[in-house]
């Protein structure tokens, strides 16, 4: 669900289309030129349909837009990150970093997305209203009230309470509040979500064998959709929850091999890479500074000619894009932030931003497989107390669906979904 077309930014927050999104303005624009508005306003010419459903299918993708930038406005003014909004298949995407640190603020997030759908659903039914007065044609009135129905629709369906809906995250907050755990109410929604996907799946397929093709199709593509995102958002929630109170330090591997950004690749395959047989090798210049990161991935992706005389810093992830953090801090907190060109990898500094480990995928499955060993408290939100507990890393899709989103990769951003 990555952006394929950059639309510029809003609010600073870049924004973009995913190439997917073209299969819902084919879908509606066919549905609504030769399907709906020909039936509600028969005896208009072809280009008029067509004219008005091109209309009616952008302005639906700027409500989705609105949606998502109802959410990462709010999200960003309780503190969280908002990495970029991208329209896709099935909605929208508002990828957030980080979680909400309090049941009120994880309830004014999701709550502001279908209180912005009802919202746009009013002023285009105000406009509906507004061009029948003025004597516009009967086809212009009917394509806001499409749009103002639309919107209330979509407001409704993603308030039902499953994760990853906006439903979901209400019921989250709720539950968050009343049971003062995080993790417990964030499992509870995921399995709510669980359960809704599976009855759109079943009324999907019903839809099918009685003749309903595309509409039984969507309901079943999005109970998919649900399912496994709630699944995996669960299985990430209680990932996280083990991970709590487990440091940088205690997970990353010390002391690795490093190379020069100015050596060859070729050098570095016969000095390192087969004696080693290690998959990330940190650059280090002359001062000692960090210069970037080479993985074995982007070295096979050099041509067998080209290794004698490409220098590592021209495939190197250079440092700006290279997630950080120090021995001290939470690995809950370094996850959300282990994607990217690294491939899920960060490198580890001291106070003086001298390098002294890697934390790789390898580091975390083991901790992962070990964390059951660790003598630990309990993770649970004290009552009465504003604190953030750790992340369910993955995506976190908060959606305005039909749809979420699923995580991917061992530290996926978290993340708000959205779709129609």
């Amino acid at each position: 669900m990555r952006s394929s077309i950059s639309l510029g930014r809003v609010g600073g927050v870049p924004v973009g289309l995913n190439i997917s999104v073209l299969v819902i303005v084919v879908i509606l624009v066919i549905g609504l030129a030769f399907g709906r508005f020909p039936i509600a306003f028969p005896g208009l010419p072809t280009a008029a349909y067509v004219l008005a459903a091109v209309v009616s299918a952008v302005l639906f993708l700027a409500s989705l837009l609105a949606h998502e930038v109802a959410h990462a406005i709010v999200a960003r003014r309780h503190g969280l990150e908002v990495n970029g909004i991208t329209l896709w298949l099935l909605g929208g995407v508002a990828e957030l970093r980080g979680e909400p640190r309090s049941p009120a603020a994880d309830l004014k997030i999701a709550g502001v997305g279908p209180l912005t759908s009802v919202v746009l659903g009013g002023v285009f039914a105000l406009a509906s209203w507004g061009v029948s007065v003025l004597g516009a044609p009967p086809l212009v009135s009917g394509m806001f009230g499409y749009l103002a129905a639309v919107n209330v629709l979509l407001a409704v369906f993603n308030l039902v309470p499953a994760a990853p809906l906006d439903g979901g995250r209400v019921l989250r907050a709720f539950l968050w509040a009343r049971w003062h755990d995080r993790m417990r109410a964030a499992v509870a929604a995921a399995r709510a979500g669980r359960v809704f996907g599976y009855v759109l799946i079943a009324v999907g397929f019903l839809n099918l064998v009685t003749g309903l093709g595309l509409q039984g199709f969507w309901l079943a593509l999005i109970g998919l959709f649900l399912v496994n995102a709630a699944t995996a958002e669960e299985q990430q929630t209680q990932i996280d929850a083990a991970l709590h109170g487990i440091t940088v330090g205690e997970v990353m591997s010390r002391d690795p091999v490093v190379a020069h950004p100015f050596e060859t690749v070729a050098t570095l395959i016969d000095r390192l890479v087969l004696r080693h047989h290690l998959s990330t090798y940190p650059l280090l210049d002359d001062d000692g500074r960090f210069a970037g990161l080479v993985t074995l991935g982007r070295i096979r992706r050099v041509p067998p000619d080209d290794r004698v005389i490409t220098r590592l810093r021209e495939i190197a992830c250079p440092p700006s894009d290279v997630p950080t953090a120090r021995p001290g801090d939470q690995l809950t907190e370094l996850l959300q932030r282990m994607s990217g060109c690294t491939d899920g990898r960060a490198v580890v500094l001291d106070d003086g931003g001298h390098l002294v480990g890697l934390v790789t995928p390898t580091d975390i499955s083991r901790t992962i497989q070990t964390v059951d060993l660790r003598a630990r408290e309990p993770y649970r939100t004290p009552r009465g107390a504003d604190l953030a507990p750790p992340p369910p890393g993955g995506t976190t899709p908060g959606g305005d669906t039909p749809g979420g989103a699923t995580p991917g990769g061992t530290a996926p951003p978290a993340g708000s979904r959205d779709a129609a």
